[in-house]
């Protein structure tokens, strides 16, 4: 314990030189003897306890021992202190248990919500409203895009009014607007994928039952990966669509992956048509199997190409 020499104030208004003291007259301390000439108006009594505290008996004995008055010099306890050891205790009683609530608190998510934001475009259905989720769990393809996308397909089946009859596979479907505007404008089936049950019970199946498709739909909540391995299963033998939209979220697949698997897989035949929405600074084969790339436009940040068969991308040309 480090003590300065120098006269220290107190609140008795006396100087008090201060040595420390050979003996002590209360067990279990060390005290400092006292200067009979004052040199100051200022003073101090260091007390120092090596081993345990002061009772109050023996404070008032030393206080009267040096002709002071003990109730001038309240209590250094504080009311605070026993908060503080107890607070100390049931932290160490219970370690780590502020951090778990705390962590808890910013695990805890708001609750999800919908509004009706997207509608249908063309068709039977159209300007249909649909229901998607707030905030960005699920991003739908933007109206400008979707509109461009249909009337390419249009065009290349040779029908700019509407689509060929055929069966429509909506792959990362979320809120079901491209199948339903397949449905809308020509479409006899559409199966949906889409892996959120929340999104499926919450947004997808009301869209189909307020547009009146929902006899014309079937829904696989079930991993595009895990379809696409098993796609013999979910649709049977005669597995190959017509037509197929996989707009993915951006930053969780890998593109080249993604297309090499769909390419290889029966759900695509010779006369197939794909729509494929990606991101700026992506690169895109100009052939996905046996079809080859017909189309491919940029809208802002969103790119979106189309893949048909030949034929399809012979009369486009004309």
């Amino acid at each position: 314990m480090a003590i300065s020499s120098s006269p220290i104030a107190s609140p008795l208004g006396i100087n008090i030189n201060t040595k420390l003291a050979a003996s002590s007259s209360s067990p279990g301390l060390s005290l400092f003897n006292l200067s009979s000439k004052p040199t100051n108006r200022f003073s101090t009594i260091v007390l120092s306890s090596y081993r345990n505290e002061l009772t109050s008996e023996d404070k008032k004995a030393l206080f009267e021992k040096y002709g002071l008055d003990p109730n001038q010099f309240p209590s250094q306890s504080s009311s605070s202190s026993p908060s503080l050891k107890t607070k100390r205790r049931k932290e160490i009683q219970n370690p780590g248990r502020g951090k778990q609530v705390r962590e808890e608190d910013e695990e805890e998510k708001p609750p999800r919500t919908t509004h009706r934001l997207l509608q249908v475009l063309g068709g039977k259905a159209k300007r249909k409203k649909l229901l998607s989720p707030k905030g960005m769990d699920v991003r739908p393809m933007m109206e400008v895009v979707k509109g461009s996308a249909f009337d390419t397909l249009q065009a290349a089946g040779g029908c700019p009014a509407s689509l060929r009859p055929g069966r429509w596979l909506d792959l990362y479907s979320g809120t079901g607007s491209v199948g339903i505007e397949a449905i809308s404008r020509g479409c006899s089936e559409v199966h949906f994928v889409e892996m959120d049950p929340w999104v499926v019970s919450n947004v997808l199946q009301p869209n189909l039952e307020c547009t009146g498709f929902l006899d014309v739909s079937v829904i696989h909540t079930v991993r595009v990966d895990s379809f696409l391995e098993r796609a013999d299963q979910f649709v049977g033998q005669d597995s190959a669509f017509d037509f197929i939209s996989v707009t993915p979220p951006y930053a969780q697949v890998d593109y080249g992956i993604l297309m090499d698997q769909i390419s290889k897989s029966p759900i695509v035949g010779e006369d197939t048509f794909i729509v494929v929405e990606y991101p700026l600074r992506t690169d895109m084969l100009d052939s996905c199997g046996c079809l080859v790339k017909i189309n491919d436009r940029r809208f802002g940040r969103t790119h979106l190409a189309i893949y048909g068969p030949e034929w399809a991308q012979k009369k486009r040309k004309k």
